[in-house]
């Protein structure tokens, strides 16, 4: 029987050299891989440049960290973007690396070495300004974890890099932990490979093939979400007892306020969303951010992200935990 396309998956740590003793396309797993070379490709595909994968989302930070920076260079970072970022960054302080915040709907600040946007951010859900962005004489890299290429392909917008952290909507399934980068510029893609190869940041096979049936997926799966998510916004914006909802009208992301207190009654009584981190998923899932992320974020604001089901069976469970707030 032919295997599922895109699921073959090749878990050799190492390959033979050739006859005449010189390596070939693949050597060592480190380096590179059939499986992951495979979902580079369509990955890159998807964006229109050069893709890389690495064991996670943070993994992929800290390859633009030891590539693009060094002692002394400054990163800003867009405003309310995933707080792992800034904290991932704020280990190399020690190292000379200066981290500044900025506004990323207005221009960024000029003397960055290089800027940060996320679009959107998470959990605050701004987007970036591509046209004050674009000018910048800096390295400009786009985290696009939340829109992914069905809603934003951020090397077209003037992004250097694109990363995401393809554990969310890439794959899908909340069953593997990868990262990625993509760009166009080959001398930039040859020092974000040797920091991975280098560090030990490579993606391991099967979280490799996960990805690579993630993307078969994709663009239904998130267009599904984006419908979904655009009605529960409405519905929430309506609910007595919704402060404030945040909502940028693509992805299956929602944040949203209910009063101060009451977040932790509302995210341990729903049934069908489940109360956990991460977000991307085809199961729903919420969770208070305050806990995790502190004062930079409302006390209140439970972040959301919406699966695959029906949405009204979606809003009778949210409906039944926010009579709780």
């Amino acid at each position: 029987m032919d295997k599922e396309p895109g699921m073959s998956v090749d878990r050799r740590a190492a390959w033979p050299y050739g006859p005449d003793g010189e390596p070939g396309e693949f050597v060592y797993q480190r380096y590179a891989h059939p499986t992951g070379a495979a979902a580079e490709a369509a990955l890159g595909e998807l964006e229109g440049g050069d893709a890389l994968l690495y064991s996670s989302g943070t993994a992929a930070v800290t390859a633009c960290v030891f590539a693009l920076c060094r002692p002394g260079s400054t990163i800003a970072l867009a405003q309310g973007a995933y707080f792992g970022t800034g904290v991932t960054f704020a280990q190399f302080a020690p190292w000379g690396l200066n981290v500044v915040e900025f506004d990323q709907t207005g221009p960024p600040p000029t003397e960055a070495d290089v800027v940060w946007l996320e679009s959107p951010s998470n959990p605050l859900l701004t987007l970036p300004n591509w046209e004050a962005a674009r000018g910048h004489p800096g390295v400009v890299v786009c985290d696009a974890t939340a829109s992914t290429p069905v809603f934003l392909r951020a090397l077209d917008e003037g992004a250097t890099i694109v990363l995401h952290s393809a554990t969310k909507y890439l794959t899908g399934h909340h069953d593997a932990l990868i990262g990625a980068t993509i760009t166009r510029e080959g001398e930039l893609r040859e020092r974000l490979y040797n920091a991975r190869m280098r560090l030990g940041l490579s993606a391991a096979p099967d979280a490799a093939a996960m990805l690579r049936r993630g993307l078969d997926t994709l663009e239904v799966r998130v267009r599904r979400q984006t419908e979904t998510a655009t009605e529960l916004a409405r519905r929430l914006g309506e609910h007595r007892n919704v402060l404030k909802v945040r909502y940028p009208g693509l992805g299956g992301l929602i944040s949203f306020d209910v009063p101060a207190g009451s977040e932790r009654a509302v995210e341990t009584s729903t049934t069908l969303i489940a109360n956990q981190t991460s977000l991307g998923g085809v199961r729903s899932t919420m969770e208070s951010r305050h806990r995790w992320e502190g004062d930079r974020i409302p006390v209140g604001l439970l972040r959301l992200s919406v699966g695959l089901e029906d949405v009204d069976a979606i809003w009778a469970d949210l409906s039944s935990a926010l009579g709780r707030a």
